[in-house]
């Protein structure tokens, strides 16, 4: 709720902003024009519990997690570099790499509000693993690790029919590309449950993603998982490679 009550009561200080031009600037490029797109996405889904909407923000995108059901994400500015293509090939990519997952990926669906385009998609309840406490990853990093790694081979190895065409020379494999930002843990049973936000999902390096999943948090880093990661990875590839042979 904290993103929520701050944007209120900065929209409510903005009264006090004399000039009218400088009051409009302030609400569309410092808070994102946030109440005109959550008034706009209230009236379009009507059937929906707005009494205790959250918002989030991160990246080039605010949201609204509406009914601990779904989660509403919209740009921050109309000039951010995330096209509506780029909303379309997300939805392509994900779709495609689902099956493939061990853990929950999102099914996402595109709308346009009035003059903005959301995307929706199931909210997964669960704690980010980027805020817990170093020690506690540290305690808890061969279990995350193992099935982060789990996560990573399987979609990096993926060969989804439907989007061959995205493959280029520059990579070995397919990526979600910002993992240490958005794995999802179950504070009930300490268990990683889910990937969300995959804005940067596409055909990459896999050094890429082993560098991604602790590069934006200090706590990951000094927990060691990244390590750990690593050294499962490669037993999960030496594992299936052996099977393999098994088999031929």
């Amino acid at each position: 709720m904290f993103w929520m009550w701050f944007f209120r009561i900065c929209d409510f200080l903005c009264r006090f902003i004399p000039n009218r031009a400088r009051r409009d600037y302030v609400r569309r490029v410092k808070l994102f024009d946030w109440y005109r797109k959550y008034m706009a996405l209230r009236g379009a889904f009507p059937e929906l519990n707005f009494r205790h909407a959250k918002m989030v923000k991160g990246g080039w995108n605010i949201g609204f997690i509406i009914d601990n059901k779904y989660v509403f994400k919209v740009r921050k500015q109309p000039d951010t570099p995330v096209s509506h293509e780029k909303l379309l090939l997300q939805q392509r990519v994900t779709a495609a790499l689902k099956p493939f997952s061990p853990l929950k990926m999102l099914d996402i669906q595109i709308f346009d509000v009035g003059e903005y385009t959301f995307y929706r998609y199931p909210f997964i309840r669960g704690h980010n693993l980027n805020h817990f406490h170093s020690s506690t990853i540290h305690r808890h990093r061969d279990l995350w690790g193992h099935q982060i790694a789990d996560f990573i081979y399987k979609i990096h190895n993926a060969n989804p029919k439907e989007i061959k065409d995205l493959i280029t020379p520059e990579g070995d494999g397919w990526n979600h590309n910002d993992l240490c930002n958005n794995i999802i843990v179950d504070k009930k049973t300490m268990r990683v449950t889910g990937i969300i936000d995959w804005e940067y999902a596409g055909w990459g390096y896999l050094e890429t993603e082993f560098s991604n999943c602790t590069r934006f948090s200090s706590a990951m880093r000094k927990s060691g998982i990244g390590d750990v990661i690593r050294t499962e990875y490669e037993k999960i590839a030496k594992q299936h490679t052996s099977c393999l042979d098994k088999s031929k």
